[in-house]
């Protein structure tokens, strides 16, 4: 760097930087090699033969003198710091109302980490930076070439090992906190001429000597402003300047310095490589890069730069996607650590710009919102004019004292109103006299600030000073409505033509609900299915949307979607536009929505953290929206190694609601059960009699689960044995578990009785116990979870259930129940609140329907013999029981409630007759029943697993015959049978 010191254009300049630094740090020192070797990067640059414009991203100064020079210049190639993979987007901005963002998206990746996917890089552009200037002179401007030079998305990634945005998550000032500042999602972003500096203590010490709050509005109050209207080369010089000073100042990152310069390295290739293969005078050329990146210093730098050993690296295997998806200010903001607001007061900014400069911009042709222009004429074939010769702007610019903008009274007094308006209009108790009160603070503080007019940043403090009192009543506050004020927050639309195959085959399907889809919003879609059938189509489109986007794009307000059935009349809140960025990306994953849902569903499934409960709910929506047999069969296949591999029981509660659901719609759509799920029940009874014994010791399995595990066997018991299984081996793996929870002792107590092991009797009986044991009863609530939870796999328990919840209410006193009835709602309330239905149905059945009646209602538990519910019945015949009969006589006397029932069933209404002595009466219709029908006895004694013999007992019949009946287990068999529940 010795050379430019020699001599040139800014030896003035250097003379008295030299002569400040000897003064203030009191000799020679780091402050001068620093101070003159930001005098050397700008005069480098500014002699170098391929100009070099340096921006601002979203800066609309740097904006407004790229048009400014376009026009002067005329450049035939463009070359811009942009991915060079993303060039053929640019032509589709025309499609599009700004802002939007040129993105490239990676799904399935090679070559990198696979806990990065998915990849996405996004370039947000907006009409007020200079980025979108080049383009739109470039791409309607005949003879004309634009050339991105930047590195590819691939590059972007395989240099940042990391996998995180280059500056923007780390230095964001505020988190996003509104969906639209999160509309480039998780993606890396790449920052067209950022600007800020890296220094920590540098960007501390402007903010507190600037009088400002962040960097965005020093940025606003020394650099828009000053430069706003300057001239060309006092804006080269003044951003060279600024580049050079925060490159110089920035700390010793050495990952992110290699970076920056593996960039200028690459991008200085690139632009020799194309000139050269094209013979481009670099005259004719000009270079639009970040201010950053224009005070380089690597080799490679310019025309004359030496080529060292860099080499550009070969991209990975992985296939890249590209797209326009909608951007905002908001996610403008977030993305590169900017002020909330800052992007809309540059636009706003912008456009006054315009009006007081009048410079032409450059707008795309078909450009939405912009006016139609005459036809591009051709560029002149004479030689360009020669380059003026290079003076120092950077000394005038740096001596001169700043310019006092005059108070525009009329400005600040329309903003002071709008605000006032706008907080009524919001809830606040705003009045004229705080409109006044803005107006004199906003002067007030911006001459706090050494500021002659107020900035829109002193306006919207002296705002919220003024108006915001205690709380905000609305839901946004005064800085927010500052910001809508200033111009809100701008959201950008990708237009159908740039839309990708897969959106805008959705649109084209949704076209006959009549709405306007692209717009932002939630619009309500009518669906009467059963009065336009074509609209049967429209509903399988949105309940696919609904499950591969977010909830809030489709959201039924009205008819569902079950395996078996369909909605005659739906009613839909759409909201495509607003999520018009995850449509998007859909479409790179496929041409149609069908496509990326069966993958969708195949990733779910075959992924290796897959569970035999994710892959069923796959089966399950492979029947919903696709309809496809062979893909349920082949996922349900699936299912089987998945449910065989599995060690827990987490997912059994999951797992038993779904193939429950599958089980009954196979069942009623289909003549017989595909042969995945017969398997399934096979392996699944198989798979939970072996974890059983473990499961019912195991801490970690809770007894939803264990409960989950016996609805499965016992539910599914009959069709697993009908195909091969052993119910041994449900009997042995219940006989093998000893629980200690008492939550899971009564679970097993419930399956014994299920499987005859464990009478009904004994099971109260051990209820009874544990109340009359005072060490047990505060652990009772934890027995009674386990019975709730029991109802699952045996509901048949539900009046043992409802009699222990009572006996404990009515037994315990009120010192003993009290406590521990917290617990026992909460228990209940959190284990199981879906079971709590049952109880309550078993509840309103005993007791009494009215209050009057349970006063002398008397609970079924209290009966004399609990265990005979026929007493009663039996008293009403003690004359008959009473008359010596012969065995067969005697068992119809000793359980009339059997013969009652089974009179009912034959439809006899005779009664009972008593005649004599004999328990039968000679010539009545019982006797004569039971010798007549034979085989009916015989197949009850069969139901019954009665195995005696006839047995004859004589009476005087009219016919002479005698009577033949069953042993007495068969009658007592039958009643038990009928007075179960």
């Amino acid at each position: 760097m010795s050379g430019p010191r020699a001599g040139g254009v800014f030896t003035a300049l250097r003379t008295q930087l030299q002569e400040a630094a000897t003064e203030f740090a009191g000799g020679p020192d780091a402050l001068e090699g620093i101070l003159l070797g930001m005098v050397d990067d700008v005069d480098r640059a500014v002699r170098e033969p391929l100009e070099i414009f340096p921006v601002c991203h979203h800066s609309p100064a740097s904006a407004l003198a790229m048009a400014r020079r376009l026009r002067e210049k005329q450049p035939k190639v463009v070359y811009l710091e942009l991915c060079e993979d993303m060039a053929p987007l640019l032509t589709e901005l025309r499609n599009c109302r700004l802002p939007v963002a040129v993105q490239a998206f990676a799904g399935d990746i090679d070559g990198f980490p696979q806990e990065w996917a998915p990849l996405s890089v996004v370039a947000p552009i907006t009409e007020a930076s200079a980025e979108y200037q080049a383009i739109a002179y470039a791409l309607d401007t005949p003879g004309v070439e634009l050339v991105l030079v930047d590195r590819s998305s691939d590059h972007v990634f395989q240099w940042n090992d990391t996998a995180q945005p280059d500056d923007a998550s780390a230095g964001a000032e505020e988190a996003p906190k509104s969906e639209e500042a999160a509309l480039h999602g998780e993606a890396v972003g790449v920052e067209i001429g950022d600007l800020r500096p890296r220094f920590a203590e540098l960007e501390e010490h402007l903010l507190r000597h600037g009088k400002v709050r962040h960097w965005s509005e020093w940025w606003h109050q020394y650099v828009e402003v000053p430069l706003g209207d300057s001239d060309h080369d006092t804006y080269r010089q003044v951003m060279f300047l600024i580049g050079s000073l925060f490159r110089r100042l920035a700390p010793g990152d050495g990952d992110r310095v290699r970076v920056d310069e593996d960039r200028e390295r690459y991008m200085w290739t690139r632009m020799r490589e194309h000139m050269a293969a094209t013979g481009t005078d670099p005259e004719d050329c000009l270079y639009v890069c970040g201010a950053f990146h224009a005070a380089s210093r690597v080799e490679e730098f310019g025309m004359d730069g030496r080529p060292s050993s860099f080499t550009i690296s070969p991209r990975t295997a992985t296939t890249w996607q590209y797209g326009l998806i909608p951007s905002s200010h908001a996610a403008i903001e977030a993305q590169f650590g900017l002020a909330p607001g800052s992007v809309s007061i540059a636009a706003t900014q912008w456009q006054k710009s315009l009006k007081r400069t009048r410079v032409r911009p450059y707008r795309l042709e078909g450009q939405a919102g912009a006016r139609t222009s005459r036809a591009k004429k051709a560029l002149p074939a004479a030689a360009p004019a020669a380059p003026q010769p290079a003076t120092d702007r950077l000394s005038g610019f740096l001596q001169q004292p700043p310019v006092l903008d005059g108070l525009d009274e009329a400005e600040l007094l329309g903003w002071s109103v709008d605000i006032v308006r706008a907080a009524r209009r919001n809830g606040y108790l705003a009045s004229t006299a705080d409109a006044i009160a803005v107006f004199e603070t906003s002067i007030l503080l911006a001459g706090m600030r050494d500021r002659a007019r107020p900035t829109p940043y002193d306006f919207q403090d002296a705002a919220v000073t003024c108006i915001e009192k205690d709380r905000v009543p609305g839901r946004r506050d005064v800085r927010r409505l500052v910001e809508i004020m200033m111009g809100g927050d701008r959201i950008g639309q990708v237009g159908y033509e740039a839309l990708p195959p897969l959106a805008r085959d959705v649109y084209d399907r949704l076209e006959p609900l009549g709405l306007k889809l692209q717009q932002r919003g939630v619009q309500r879609a009518l669906l009467d299915i059963a009065g336009r059938p074509e609209l049967a189509a429209c509903s399988d489109v949105l309940w696919m949307l609904r499950r591969l986007m977010p909830a809030a794009a489709a959201r039924p307000i009205m008819g569902e979607r079950r395996l078996g059935e369909r909605s005659i009349q739906e009613s839909w809140d759409l909201a495509l536009g607003t999520h018009q960025r995850a449509l998007i990306e859909l479409g790179y994953e496929g041409v149609s929505i069908e496509q990326v849902l069966e993958q969708r569903l195949r990733r779910e499934a075959y992924g290796p953290r897959a569970t035999t409960a994710g892959v069923l709910a796959a089966v399950e929506d492979a029947l919903l929206y696709l309809r496809s047999g062979r893909l349920a069969d082949e996922l349900g296949t699936h299912a089987l190694k998945v449910l065989s591999a599995e060690r827990t029981v987490d997912g059994a509660p999951e797992v038993l609601r779904r193939a429950r659901t599958l089980l009954a719609y196979y069942r009623t759509s289909r003549p017989e059960l595909p042969a995945w799920i017969e398997s399934f029940v096979k392996a699944g009874y198989a798979h939970y009699c072996t974890l059983l014994p473990t499961a019912f010791r195991d801490e970690d399995a809770t007894v939803g689960q264990v409960a989950a595990m016996l609805g499965f066997l016992f539910s599914m018991e009959s069709l697993a044995l009908s195909l091969g299984c052993d119910r041994t081996q449900l009997e042995l793996a219940v006989a093998q578990s000893h629980p200690e929870d008492p939550s899971k002792t009564a679970l097993l107590w419930a399956a014994q009785v299920q499987l005859g092991t464990l009478s009904r009797a004994e099971l109260r009986d051990r209820c009874d116990a544990l109340l009359d044991n005072p060490l047990v009863v505060p652990s009772y609530p934890r027995y009674l979870n386990g019975f709730v939870h029991a109802l699952e796999p045996v509901p048949g328990l539900a009046d043992v259930v409802v009699e222990a919840v009572s006996k404990a209410f009515g037994r315990l006193p009120d010192t003993v129940l009290l406590p521990w009835l917290p617990l026992l709602i909460t228990t209940l309330r959190k284990g199981a609140a879906d079971l709590a239905p049952l109880l309550i149905r078993e509840a309103g059945r005993v007791f009494p329907g009215r209050l009057p009646a349970l006063d002398t209602w008397v609970p079924p538990w209290r009966m004399p013999r609990l265990e005979d519910p026929f007493a009663a019945s039996r008293s009403r015949h003690t004359a008959t029981a009473a008359v010596p009969a012969p065995r067969g006589a005697a068992l119809l006397a000793a359980h009339p409630a059997a013969c009652d029932a089974v009179a009912e069933l034959l439809g006899c209404e005779d009664g009972w007759q008593q005649q004599g002595t004999s328990a039968l009466p000679p010539g009545g219709a019982g006797a004569a029943l039971l010798a007549a029908y034979p085989a009916a006895c015989d197949a009850v004694a069969g139901l019954l697993g009665c195995d005696g013999d006839w047995e004859t007992v004589a009476g005087p019949f009219p016919s002479g015959a005698t009577l033949v009946v069953r042993r007495p287990a068969t009658s007592q068999s039958l009643e038990a049978l009928l007075a179960r529940p």
